[in-house]
């Protein structure tokens, strides 16, 4: 009896997939519908696979006229041809999601794959970000000639994976936060009763909340806010700017909320319509708090008087205080003494001066430390080394001579002597006239 072996189970062409819409790209049509990358048996190590699709003269029409020039020679489209991988399941939208080594080329080139994005532990294998991928410069923009996808990848264990092809438009923040004015901004008493349920005592609990501190700063950007939002998911009261959120995942689509970190998909945003009451109220104010009742009060910093105490300029005693100079015969001989030689006292021209009257030394005067305790504060005089010139000593016998041995010898004159004299000198001077 010949048993059959049964046949493989192979992944269906087309699975029931449907892939997570995208904030930024609105669908305009579906060129490849999700597509299964079935593993061959042929092929164990690589699979390769090709797919064909053509465009209408409509839609080549509408990435055409979408073209925009970019500085340096680039063109950049608003209508994209946007190709996506994702799991094979249907039992939720799937994420984009790229298979192992994978590898694809658009008309026979090969398409720039993104970056591999930073493994979060050592030893886990690094996995590419997964995002849309934008085929449009690799495409003929002609309805008369079809174009064609290579996709090679590693199969895995376990996992199947599924590829899809859309012509989409691009759309820019501005026009994301006008669609979601477009909502409307949800009733304030959503948000009351929201702190009525967070400030209720809870009875098995032995600390109670009775107020709620908020603040209308924007976490992001540090500001104001201008468009308070938060998604619905999130259970704190806290908001974000709307438009300072969308900038930022505009640029790098992670859609995280940046008060409690967790998933904030553009769907479930929500423009809180308490916070906009309390920003047309409050023009001056950035935080406030809640009351049990539901109502709220300004927090206004308290103005705190700030005292300049006036500087205090230290005063110096002028005053030396003479005890702590110590004199050079009040020293004792236990007191160490040093020897500093000046050198800035000038040179005699002639070297027998400088043999017989050498420079004076300086003594260092040393202070104990009683004293020092006594003069710490008070300006100390020390008089400086004044030299005296060398004079000879004076002979003791100078000092003890008298007038006697200086006599001077004295002739007494008489009257007549001078009255002759006189005459004498009269009679001269008439001869002469």
């Amino acid at each position: 009896m010949n048993l059959q072996q049964p046949a493989p189970l192979l992944p269906p062409v087309h699975p029931d997939v449907q892939m997570k819409p995208l904030p930024f790209y609105d669908v305009l049509d579906v060129l490849i519908k999700p597509s299964s990358l079935g593993a061959s048996t042929a092929q164990r190590y690589h699979q390769e696979k090709y797919f064909i699709f053509a465009l209408t003269p409509q839609q080549v029409r509408e990435v055409c006229i979408s073209r925009d020039f970019l500085p340096g020679g680039r063109r950049d489209y608003m209508v994209q041809i946007q190709l996506r991988f994702c799991l094979s399941e249907t039992s939720c939208p799937q994420e984009d999601n790229y298979p192992n080594s994978l590898c694809i080329k658009v008309n026979g080139k090969l398409f720039p794959l993104p970056g591999y994005a930073p493994p979060p532990k050592n030893g886990v294998e690094q996995k590419r970000p997964g995002r849309p991928l934008n085929i449009t410069s690799l495409v003929r923009l002609s309805s008369a000639v079809p174009n064609q996808i290579s996709v090679t990848w590693a199969p895995e264990i376990g996992k199947t994976y599924s590829m899809s092809v859309y012509l989409v438009r691009q759309l820019t923040s501005p026009l994301l936060l006008q669609r979601l004015r477009m909502k409307g901004i949800r009733n304030p008493d959503h948000s009351r009763a929201l702190i009525k349920e967070k400030l209720t005592a809870d009875p098995d609990s032995e600390i109670a909340t009775t107020s709620l501190r908020v603040s209308l700063m924007c976490p992001l950007g540090k500001m104001r806010l201008t468009v308070p939002c938060r998604a619905v998911t999130c259970s704190h009261l806290q908001c974000f700017d709307a438009a300072l959120y969308l900038q930022m995942n505009e640029k790098k689509p992670t859609w995280i909320c940046p008060v409690c970190d967790k998933k904030a998909a553009y769907e479930s945003l929500i423009i809180d319509g308490l916070f906009v009451e309390i920003l047309n109220d409050c023009s001056d104010v950035d935080e406030i708090k809640f009351q049990e009742d539901g109502t709220w009060c300004p927090m206004r910093p308290k103005k705190e008087t700030v005292k300049v105490p006036s500087q205090s300029v230290p005063k110096v005693e002028s005053k030396y205080n003479h005890s702590s100079v110590v004199p050079h015969s009040a020293e004792s001989t236990s007191t160490k003494k040093a020897d500093v030689i000046d050198l800035t006292l000038e040179s005699s021209s002639s070297s027998s001066e400088d043999d017989a009257d050498p420079p004076l030394k300086k003594r260092c005067v040393y202070i104990s430390k009683t004293e020092e305790m006594h003069a710490k504060g008070v300006l100390t005089y020390q008089p400086s080394t004044v030299r005296v010139p060398n004079v000879q000593p004076l002979d003791p016998s100078y000092l003890t001579s008298t007038l006697a041995d200086y006599a001077v010898p004295f002739h007494p004159s008489t009257l007549s002597g001078v009255a002759n004299s006189l005459k004498s000198t009269v009679a001269i001077d008439y001869c002469s006239d």
